[in-house]
C-alpha cells in the first residue's frame, strides 16, 4: 500500500518556506496554517502553529492532519511586511488555491521513487513460510497466486531472513527477476544478500553452490556493465563455500571467470582460491594463483592466513614457493606464526641448495622466541653439516653460544661429526673441549664419531685413548664404538688386537653384534686365510644366539677346503 501526503507541487513548498501568515486586524479568522515538508525518501510531515486544528478551514473539510513539531520560527509582522514583493503575492494566491487540493490525488501524481513502500507483513509471512518448506509443487505458481506488490525492499527482506532453504531462495530470486516491474531491479545489494544467505547456511550443498554460480553467471552476462553489478565481495563467499565443499576445480573456474565480469580480486579472493586448490592438492594451480597475488602486491592482512599459505606449499614440498610468500610477508611486516616459519625452515634445510635460505631466516628470531627456537636452529645445523659446510656450521655454533638458543649435546655432536668426516680432527677435538667448558658432558656418540675420524686417518693410538676415556666416563658403551676400532684394526691386518677388542666387549658388558663377527670372519678368511679362528668365532656366535649368513659360512668352508687341498699337494710333493 502507498501512503504519503504531499503538497500540490514543489512550488507550494517553496512558497511555504517564504511566506508566514500572521494574525492582524483585517486577516481572516483562519489565519493559522500548517506547513508541509516534502521528501522523496520519507513520509511528508506537517508542521503547525500553536492554535487548535479546529480553527483551520481544512479541518471542517474532514482533512486529518497528524501532529508534528514546529519546523519554522514565527517572524514578526514588521519583518514579514518586508516580503511584500511580487513572489510573495503570487505565493499567497497559490497558497489559497492549495486549500482545495486533494492529498489522495497528489499521491497518484508522485513519481514511483518518491513514494514510501510499506511491506504487507501478512503476505511476507506467507512468503517466508513457503520458502522454509520443502513441499513438492510449483513454487513460482504459488508466488504468482499471492499477488505480491513486488519491490526491492520486499525482496531484500526475504533474502536477509535466516533459515530459508537455499534452493527456494534461488528460485524466488529468479522469479522476482523475471517479473516486469520497475520496482525490482537486480542490484549488487540484492545479489550480495542472496550469496550471503546461501553461503552462510551450514547445510549448503554442492548443488546449491553450483546453482548459485549459474545464477551469477547469468546475471553477469545479462548486465552490459557487469563490473558495476558484481564485485569481489559477492564472489568471495562463493569461492569460500566451494573450498569448504572440497570443490577446488570449481573455485578455480570462478576465480578465472572474474576477469570476464570486470571484477578485481582482492586478498580474500586469492586466499580462498589457494585454500580450495590446496585442499585438493592442485598445487600447480594454487601456485599460479599465489604468483598472481604476489605480482600485484597483495597479501592477506591476517598473519594466520599467510602462515596457512606457507604451510600448504610446505606440505606439497614446494619450499622455494613457500619462501617467496614468506619474503613478501616480511617486506610488508606481516610475519607468519612461528609454527609455519619453523616448518619452512626445516623443509629448506633438507636440501643442500636451499639450506642457506634457511640460515638467513634464522635472523628473524629475537628475544624470547629465539631463546626457545632450538628446533629450527638444529635443523639448519644438520643441513649445514650434511652439506659439509663446516665453516658455516662453526659460525652458527658461535652465534648460538653468543645470542642463543644455547646449544646442547646434539648441536655439538653434529659439528664434531662434520669435522671428523672432513678429516679435521683438530677442529673436532677443539669443539669437544668447548663442549666440556660449557658444562656439557660428551656422550657415547661424541666419543664414537671422534674415534671414527681417527680410524679413518689410521690413527689407532688416538682412537684407543678416546676409548679408554669413554670407558671412564660411561659405565656402558655402544657396540658401534668397538665396531669402529675392530674395523680399523682389520683394515690394518692387526687381527690379534681386533680379537682382543672382541673379548674386551664381553668383559665390559657389551654384546657383540653380527656385524663385528662378520667383519672379523671375513678378514680372517680373505686376508689371513685363518679358517680355524673363523670357525671358533662361528661357534661363539652360536653360543650367543647369533646366526651367520650363508655367504660367510660358505666363505669359511671354501677357505678350509682350499687350505686342505694345499696341504695335500704339499704332502704329495714331499712323498715324491
Amino acid at each position: 500500500m502507498w501512503r504519503s501526503v504531499a503538497a500540490k507541487s514543489t512550488r507550494v513548498t517553496q512558497i511555504l518556506d517564504k511566506v508566514l501568515l500572521r494574525p492582524s486586524s483585517h486577516s481572516s479568522p483562519h489565519h493559522h496554517f500548517r506547513f508541509l515538508s516534502i521528501s522523496s525518501s520519507v513520509s511528508p510531515t506537517l508542521e503547525e502553529t500553536p492554535p487548535p486544528l479546529s480553527s483551520h478551514p481544512a479541518a471542517d473539510a474532514g482533512f486529518d492532519f497528524p501532529s508534528a513539531p514546529i519546523h519554522h520560527d514565527f517572524v514578526e509582522s514588521a519583518d514579514r511586511e518586508r516580503l511584500g514583493d511580487a513572489d510573495t503575492a503570487i505565493g499567497i494566491e497559490e497558497l489559497n488555491e492549495a486549500d482545495n487540493f486533494s492529498p489522495e490525488a497528489a499521491v497518484d501524481e508522485l513519481p514511483v521513487e518518491e513514494r514510501v513502500y510499506e511491506i504487507d507483513l501478512e503476505k511476507l509471512e506467507t512468503v517466508l513460510s513457503l520458502l522454509q518448506s520443502s513441499a513438492d509443487g510449483s513454487l513460482e505458481s504459488t508466488l504468482n497466486g499471492l499477488e505480491l506488490d513486488l519491490h526491492e525492499e520486499l525482496v531484500l527482506r526475504v533474502l536477509e531472513t535466516p533459515n530459508l532453504l537455499g534452493p527456494n531462495l534461488i528460485r524466488f530470486f529468479n522469479w522476482a527477476r523475471s517479473k516486469e516491474s520497475d520496482a525490482v531491479v537486480v542490484t549488487s545489494q540484492l545479489v550480495e544478500a542472496l550469496v550471503k544467505a546461501i553461503c552462510a547456511c551450514c547445510h549448503a550443498r554442492k548443488k546449491d553452490a553450483y546453482a548459485l554460480w549459474d545464477l551469477i553467471v547469468e546475471v553477469g552476462d545479462d548486465n552490459g556493465e557487469a563490473a558495476t553489478l558484481l564485485n569481489a565481495q559477492i564472489i568471495n563467499p562463493l569461492i569460500a563455500l566451494l573450498s569448504k565443499l572440497g570443490k577446488g576445480k570449481a573455485a578455480f573456474d570462478v576465480f578465472n571467470k572474474m576477469g570476464d565480469f570486470g571484477c578485481v580480486p582482492d586478498c580474500d579472493t586469492y586466499y580462498y582460491t589457494i585454500e580450495a586448490l590446496s585442499r585438493r592438492s592442485f598445487f600447480e594451480w594454487a601456485w599460479e594463483v599465489c604468483e598472481k597475488m604476489l605480482n600485484v602486491g597483495l597479501l592477506p592482512e591476517d598473519p594466520q592466513k599467510v602462515g596457512k599459505i606457507i604451510s600448504w606449499f610446505c606440505k606439497a614440498n614446494r619450499a622455494s614457493d613457500a619462501h617467496m610468500v614468506y619474503m613478501s610477508a616480511k617486506e610488508k611486516n606481516r610475519y607468519p606464526p612461528r609454527p609455519s616459519t619453523n616448518f619452512l625452515i626445516a623443509l629448506l634445510a633438507r636440501k643442500d641448495e636451499t639450506v642457506k635460505l634457511a640460515l638467513e631466516m634464522l635472523d628473524g628470531f629475537s628475544g624470547e622466541s629465539r631463546k626457545y627456537a632450538i628446533k629450527p636452529f638444529a635443523a639448519v645445523m644438520h643441513g649445514l653439516c650434511r652439506s659439509k659446510d663446516v665453516a658455516e656450521a662453526k659460525s652458527l655454533l658461535s652465534m648460538m653460544i653468543a645470542d642463543g638458543p644455547p646449544p646442547g649435546n646434539a648441536i655439538f655432536n653434529l659439528v664434531i661429526n662434520a669435522y671428523s668426516k672432513a678429516g679435521d680432527m683438530d677442529g673436532a677435538m677443539k669443539t669437544m673441549k668447548l663442549m666440556k667448558s660449557r658444562g656439557l658432558k660428551p656422550d657415547v656418540y661424541t666419543y664414537t664419531v671422534t674415534m671414527s675420524g681417527y680410524v679413518r686417518g689410521g690413527c689407532m693410538e688416538e682412537a684407543c685413548k678416546l676409548l679408554s676415556e669413554a670407558k671412564k666416563k660411561h659405565t656402558k658403551l655402544s657396540p658401534v664404538s668397538y665396531h669402529t676400532l675392530i674395523r680399523g684394526y682389520c683394515k690394518l691386518e692387526q687381527y690379534e688386537k681386533a680379537l682382543g677388542l672382541l673379548a674386551e666387549m664381553k668383559e665390559f658388558g657389551v654384546q657383540a653384534s653380527v656385524d663385528e663377527y662378520t667383519k672379523l670372519i671375513q678378514s680372517l678368511c680373505l686376508k689371513a686365510l685363518d679358517w680355524r679362528r673363523a670357525e671358533e668365532l662361528l661357534e661363539q656366535m652360536k653360543d650367543s644366539g647369533l646366526h651367520l649368513n650363508g655367504i660367510t659360512k660358505g666363505l669359511i668352508r671354501a677357505v678350509k677346503e682350499l687350505d686342505e687341498e694345499i696341504g695335500s699337494d704339499e704332502e704329495l710333493s714331499i712323498a715324491a
